[in-house]
């Protein structure tokens, strides 16, 4: 097992720099879940970081002595490191280094399972090595041939910056047809209103969804436990029906290459009607891990990061878990209520004593909200109007068909944006069928 020496370096004044032990103690957990066993941190704050060292000169040679005592073979930096610095602390200190976006690289490599999840971690990693190959091409080893790809006078460095080059250029054009191929799955699943559970990693995203499905979800306490998209259907009552979606977790200083290759897997959230928001409630900081995610999402979403009311254009239910871990739930639900007056809060813990009281609301709100979305109608249409019946089989959960008259009358489930299409072209639609 690796033996990590975690570094803190934020800048004075920041707001890092307030919460450096909090970041230090979620860099601990990321160690943990690749691998290492975390044996000692220290903490710098810098006016502004050196161009060479990222810390100061007297710092480095400090944490040589440091390194050294305590045995440590790895380094784990939670700023990141530009390629110079890198270099330069590996030369110095004597030990392998690796910053956050490193880390968090490496566990999505080792917890991909689906091919999708594969191709944008690849895609990823190699966006990371490129600049960074001085110091790290014989990653390469696993990833390139080699015979047969070196010319007349060309480098070995020439090479491998051409063979990634390539292979970037493949796995965003195989990720590309990824995205369409999953475009047109969500077009045949209408026949469901669909939620997408996004939140901070470890807030308890596919707890909820086994609790709410009853089928086995791969569960672990650990940041990023899963890195793949999981659809489960889930009976919310009253014979209405939802499609969930559980989707890859954030985390502050969310590296920006694994943003972009997630691009297919966050289209989730964004088609779905609904957004699930999990929020870890027994977490000191929630209200930062809210803006966190609302920021990430809005970025992902929108190819920009812009203000949090471009994701609240998508209807939003938060939802508060690990309600089993609060001393006082009922006090923390009326204070979380001032700010968001629907929450919900809940536990998905098989020992929560409220485990089923918090996932029946849930459960409830969802029916509500399916309620809204696919109203039953019974919509009038002409037997001569085939195109129309055929729509409407295609686009709504038919519940009953009579034909009488020269008319059929259609009850059905139906979204609320194709009813007030059919009466802008005059169909006749009665809200209510039964």
């Amino acid at each position: 097992m690796e033996r990590a020496f975690l570094v803190g370096a934020p800048r004075k004044g920041s707001d890092d720099a307030t919460h450096v032990d909090e970041h230090l103690e979620e860099l601990e957990r990321l160690a943990d879940t690749a691998g290492a066993q975390v044996i000692g941190r220290t903490i710098q704050r810098i006016d502004a970081p050196s161009p060479n060292f990222y810390l100061g000169q007297g710092k480095v040679e400090t944490l040589k002595d440091e390194l050294a005592s305590a045995h440590a073979t790895l380094m784990l930096f939670d700023e990141s490191l530009t390629p110079v610095q890198g270099v330069k602390l590996e030369k110095s200190l004597g030990v392998r280094v690796m910053d956050r976006t490193e880390v968090i690289l490496d566990i999505f490599a080792t917890r991909a399972r689906s091919h999708e999840a594969k191709l944008q971690v690849e895609l990823a990693q190699l966006e990371y090595l490129l600049p960074r190959l001085t110091r790290m091409w014989t990653h390469l080893s696993r990833i390139r041939g080699g015979i047969g790809l070196r010319g007349p006078g060309e480098t070995q460095l020439e090479t491998d910056r051409r063979v990634i080059r390539r292979k970037i250029s493949v796995l965003k054009k195989r990720l590309k047809d990824v995205a369409e191929h999953r475009a047109n799955q969500r077009q045949g699943r209408r026949d469901l209103p669909t939620a997408a559970l996004v939140g901070y990693t470890n807030a308890g995203k596919s707890s909820l969804l086994k609790a709410l499905s009853g089928e086995d979800v791969f569960i672990e306490d650990r940041l990023f436990a899963t890195v793949d998209t999981l659809a489960r259907e889930v009976d919310v009552g009253e014979g209405y029906r939802y499609r969930l979606t559980d989707t890859v977790g954030f985390i502050r200083k969310l590296p920006h290459h694994l943003v972009a290759s997630f691009r297919a897997t966050i289209e989730e959230a964004e088609d779905a009607d609904l957004v699930l928001h999990v929020i870890d409630a027994s977490h000191a900081g929630w209200e930062e891990q809210i803006d966190v995610v609302e920021n990430e999402l809005g970025r992902v979403a929108f190819g920009v990061r812009r203000s949090n009311a471009a994701v609240e254009r998508k209807r939003t239910i938060y939802v508060f878990n690990k309600a089993d871990l609060l001393p006082d739930p009922e006090a923390f639900l009326a204070i979380v209520r001032e700010r968001y007056p629907h929450a919900i809060l809940t536990s998905a813990a098989p020992h929560a004593a409220r485990r089923a009281h918090g996932v029946e609301d849930l459960r409830r709100a969802l029916r509500t909200s399916a309620q809204a979305l696919r109203p039953i109608a019974e919509i009038r249409v002409p037997v001569s109007n085939g195109k129309l019946l055929a729509a409407l089989h295609r686009d709504a959960e038919v519940l009953e068909q009579i034909q009488r008259n020269g008319m059929v009358t259609v009850t059905a489930r139906i979204e609320a944006r194709l009813l007030g299409k059919l009466r802008h072209e005059g169909v006749e639609v009665i809200l209510g069928g039964v």
